[in-house]
């Protein structure tokens, strides 16, 4: 049985027209998260698909921490807000899934 892990990979899909909106509420989800105190002290990294999914990649500090997002006021209505402007998508939904080695822009925001 492999150990419990809790690496995440968030991918967040614009709606059209809603590509900057997306930006800005994805520039305030990392330093929510870490004024929970809900992810490790690693960097948090972004990425870009080709076709404008913005991929988030962090660690949450524990299993708890990323059952605690769900119930912050904090974190919670950013997360309604992504959902109200992008889909939230998975990796096989990504061209660059079908490929070994895919690569993504990294995303500054």
């Amino acid at each position: 049985m492999m150990p419990e892990t809790n690496f995440a990979i968030a991918l967040y899909r614009p709606h059209p027209g809603k590509e900057q909106e997306l930006r800005q509420i994805v520039k305030e989800h990392e330093p929510a998260l870490r004024q929970e105190g809900l992810i490790a002290d690693h960097p948090l990294t972004r990425v870009e698909a080709a076709d404008g999914t913005i991929i988030e990649m962090f660690e949450w500090k524990s299993a708890e921490a990323m059952h605690q997002a769900h119930k912050s006021t904090v974190v919670w209505p950013i997360w309604e807000r992504m959902m109200a402007v992008a889909e939230m998508a998975n990796l096989g939904s990504l061209q660059e899934a079908n490929q070994p080695f895919p690569n993504f822009r990294r995303l500054e925001l």
